[in-house]
């Protein structure tokens, strides 16, 4: 989307740090809040965005000394009146006036900063996404204006997601600064170390960093692989370990993740003590090699995401050739049906290639497996 659409891509992480800052001076320096366009944070479900306003709150409160209340908005389940309020007739019965909405009961004090957050916005109807417009510029809608201690944001999800998603109206999008949230999975790994998530799922995901979220979801799938439904997988697993094994919660962990993903994770959990980790053979360290089939396929999935993870992150380096060569080395002793199929993959792509064909090792198993460099 963000290439699309020309939308920016950034880390729930960075875009915490950058609007904390931003707000911060803001409100350290005096300036008013309504100079800022109110951001938007487009992404898949699941992997944030609520949870990263929250945190911007919190880090405002730190950083300035203030209370700050956000009001959670879900847009998709308002009605355009819900917005603007209830006409009724003024004392002389000769106007109609219109009533405030109660979410509109904001704290106007000095020590208060307000955060209005128009969740799931893109869900809602263009009708109420019209009713937004004065909102989001003139922080104002009808009658109703907002105290001058009012951050406005917002957040929903893509087209791509398959989600219900509407429109997002020019004049609308044109009142807003835009934000597509990727998923970064160093950042998630903080963020799951400091949350307890279970050590089967932060192996696992550390081994398999692409199925921490699902990019796009085809319309006929229902259970996907999220930051938040990887967190449902390890709750789900720390309630029931004194139990059962997690190898008898393939039928609720596939109802989170999807059966396909919760294949692959059982599979990692039953090998893992065979399996290295995926970035110790890049940077070049003395690891195992997996003993069975199933591991070795893992393994070689594994690189595979991990390296198509690292060429698509906006956050870290792209892979570098002594990555590529130690990986080389190591899958040489691979047998070379395993080494094809890791190789026919990374044959797609063209940055990697560019550093493959230098590599003496790939050209070695290429004139022994009668391919062209």
């Amino acid at each position: 989307m963000s290439l699309e659409n020309n939308i920016p891509g950034t880390t729930v992480d960075r875009f915490i740090k950058e609007m904390s800052l931003l707000y911060t001076v803001v409100i350290k320096d005096g300036w008013s809040l309504s100079m800022v366009p109110a951001p938007f944070i487009w992404g898949p479900p699941g992997v944030g965005k609520s949870e990263g306003v929250y945190q911007i709150a919190e880090e405002i409160g730190q950083n300035t000394g203030k209370k700050v209340i956000v009001t959670d908005i879900r847009l998709s389940m308002f009605s355009p009146i819900d917005l603007r309020g209830v006409p009724v007739a003024d004392a002389q019965k000769e106007f109609a006036v219109w009533l405030k909405p109660k979410i509109f009961a904001l704290d106007e004090s000095e020590d208060t900063v307000n955060i209005i957050f128009f969740d799931e916005l893109s869900s809602a109807p263009q009708q109420v996404q019209a009713a937004a417009y004065q909102i989001t510029l003139d922080h104002r809608i009808g009658e109703h204006r907002l105290p001058d201690n009012c951050i406005i944001m917002g957040a929903g999800n893509r087209t791509i997601d398959k989600s219900v998603v509407f429109r997002m109206p020019n004049a609308l999008a044109n009142r807003l600064q835009h934000y597509e949230i990727t998923v970064d999975f160093e950042s998630w790994r903080t963020w799951a170390v400091q949350h307890n998530v279970h050590p089967y799922v932060l192996g696992y995901l550390s081994f398999d960093r692409g199925r921490l979220c699902q990019e796009e979801i085809p319309a006929e799938q229902i259970p996907f692989p999220s930051p938040r439904t990887w967190m449902f997988v390890s709750n789900m697993i720390r309630i029931m370990e004194k139990r059962k094994s997690v190898h008898d919660l393939y039928s609720q962990i596939s109802a989170c993740v999807g059966t396909d993903t919760a294949g692959a994770f059982l599979a990692w959990c039953k090998h893992h003590g065979q399996i290295p980790d995926v970035e110790d053979i890049f940077q070049g360290k003395r690891t195992m090699y997996p003993v069975t089939p199933d591991g070795l396929y893992a393994l070689v999935t594994a690189m595979l995401r991990y390296i198509e993870d690292r060429e698509a992150s906006v956050s870290h380096k792209k892979m570098k050739i002594e990555e590529l060569e130690n990986m080389a080395v190591y899958v040489s002793r691979f047998p070379t049906d395993y080494q094809a199929c890791l190789y026919h993959s990374l044959e797609q792509m063209d940055s990697v290639m560019n550093h493959l064909r230098k590599i003496k090792v790939y050209r070695d198993y290429k004139r022994r497996t009668n391919g062209s460099i």
